[in-house]
């Protein structure tokens, strides 16, 4: 891939300020209501340009995304947001605990030449034109790209990990937390030192993580450049800014993604279930709260593939363990081998789209939670009338899937904790 520099725009924090108050989450993981909890903490926060739409599933008014570029705009014009003097790349590091254990993940905010997917950039999910319609009017209106892509990269040999741990050896420019993860960015603008990152990073590819909506997005605004009148190769537009992390980075933690799921028929039982899912094996076991913590490690426990499933009640946890190996192939013949191993892939075609069907109406919708213990909740108090937990897909099965050119279903991964919005804005012009 290749990478560039660019001149961000930062808030204008003293140097190793306190940058809390202003970032945000992404926007495709924040409600109605999260936004208006960061507005009233501070009328300031990012949230305020990034998340015009709300929920940003579908193009919203245009005149909500007009009001973002006004008030990103007069930001700008009082100081409150300023724009580096030199072109530079922000290593960043974000600080977290789960399961008991501290992590780091340390990254480089840079600008990443767009390509067409395939060689240099590789996905690994589906888009859907809702969000893209979204998030192009509001790059249209900014132009500016306001949230990083994450995407994970090959360093074999290491040389990317040493770049950042010497340029993070020194005081962040700026620091702060959200929702309890420490972020921190540093701004390296010595063109020596960017060449260095530069080499280290051209011969390797870079797998879209999260972010293929703004990802796509940024495809589709450099086409709309193009027909409106062309810009050259230099462009600013045609870089996109990633958050690059070593794939063996200790930090890089994948949730798995459970289901909850209502508007099923009446009659539905997980009795029923297990009797049409006949491509497993099923025992009843007692509930455990303390299991739904990190329920993913407790089903790892248990045996590859197996998941966990509540109904409304939640009175046993029903444990599936896939019986029949020849059952996926059969299912999804045009899928790559690793897509059959996926735990996800498997609750969907075996249980969700098969076994489940007699029961799916039209009213049935899925909603999604990295959160064992939500999920126990909504069962036990009846907001959900069945719930899936499910172990969490690796990090070598994305690749080998994004590599083989398959695409994950939706909701594959859940990348932990997301990237903030807010530490640095990469212009498009």
């Amino acid at each position: 891939m290749e990478i560039r520099a660019f001149q961000g725009w930062r808030y204008d924090v003293c140097d190793g300020g306190d940058i809390s108050p202003f970032i945000a989450p992404p926007y495709d993981v924040l409600s109605g209501q999260d936004k208006s909890q960061l507005l009233a903490e501070c009328d300031k926060n990012i949230v305020a340009v990034d998340m015009p739409h709300v929920p940003p599933k579908e193009l919203g008014p245009e005149n909500v995304y007009l009001e973002a570029a006004r008030r990103l705009e007069q930001w700008k014009s009082s100081g409150l947001v300023r724009r580096d003097d030199r072109a530079a790349i922000y290593p960043y590091q974000q600080e977290f605990s789960w399961g008991g254990r501290t992590f780091l993940r340390s990254a480089v905010l840079c600008g990443v030449r767009a390509t067409e997917f395939g060689k240099d950039v590789i996905p690994h999910e589906h888009t859907f034109a809702g969000p893209k319609a979204d998030r192009l009017k509001l790059t249209q209106c900014t132009r500016m790209q306001l949230s990083p892509i994450m995407g994970f990269h090959r360093d074999e040999d290491g040389k990317v990990a040493a770049l950042l741990a010497a340029a993070m050896s020194d005081r962040p420019a700026m620091e702060g937390k959200l929702r309890g993860v420490t972020e921190r960015l540093w701004v390296v603008n010595d063109p020596r030192r960017i060449g260095e990152f530069a080499a280290a990073l051209r011969s390797e590819p870079v797998f879209i993580a999260d972010g293929h909506h703004r990802y796509t997005t940024a495809l589709n605004y450099i086409q709309a450049l193009r027909a409106g009148g062309g810009i050259g190769s230099d462009h600013p537009a045609n870089f996109v800014m990633f958050a690059l992390i070593a794939r063996d980075d200790p930090g890089m933690l994948i949730l798995p993604t459970h289901r909850m799921i209502n508007g099923l028929a009446a009659g539905f039982s997980l009795e029923k279930l297990s009797k049409a899912a006949v491509e497993f094996r099923w025992q009843r076991r007692k509930i455990d709260a303390a299991d739904f913590g990190d329920i993913g490690t407790f089903l790892s426990r248990l045996g590859r593939s197996a998941m966990a499933f509540l109904e409304n009640g939640a009175k046993e946890l029903w444990i599936a363990t896939p019986s029949d190996e020849s059952a996926m192939c059969a299912a999804a013949p045009e899928e790559p081998q690793a897509w059959h191993a996926l735990d996800v892939a498997i609750l969907h075609k075996l249980i969700l789209d098969k076994a489940l069907s007699p029961w799916k109406t039209d009213k049935t919708a899925i909603e999604y939670t990295p959160d064992g213990a939500a999920v126990l909740k909504a069962c036990r108090t009846g907001v959900a009338q069945l719930g899936a937990c499910i172990q969490a897909t690796s990090l070598a099965a994305v690749e080998a899937i994004a590599t083989a050119g398959g695409t994950m279903p939706h909701k594959s991964t859940y990348f932990y904790p997301k990237l903030a919005t807010g530490m640095v804005l990469m212009p498009l012009e």
